[in-house]
């Protein structure tokens, strides 16, 4: 069950040198470590940039990069989980 009241959406995305941010349409602004997406974190500046926006804001998609990050998700403290995932398969 989630306690968001309105779906969470993002209104700007960018990056520093260590996190991505997110103005959500709200006015909330939120730093995320790119050590949590590996891909992003491995990503040249240039590849960071080319993303766009799914859902009306709900997701972030970087298609050279094959990632996909949910903004309520990264609300709840989820990152990246294709690790998790490929090494709770062995």
């Amino acid at each position: 069950m989630s306690t968001l009241l309105t779906k969470a959406a993002a209104k700007r995305v960018w990056f520093d040198d260590l996190n991505l941010w997110i103005e959500l349409v709200d006015g909330r602004q939120l730093a995320v470590p790119l050590a949590y997406f590996p891909r992003l974190l491995n990503a040249t500046p240039p590849q960071r940039e080319q993303f766009e926006m799914s859902g009306g804001g709900t997701g972030i998609h970087w298609d050279a990069l094959d990632e996909d990050i949910s903004v309520e998700g990264l609300l709840l403290g989820i990152g990246d989980r294709t690790r998790r995932q490929a090494s709770a398969d062995h």
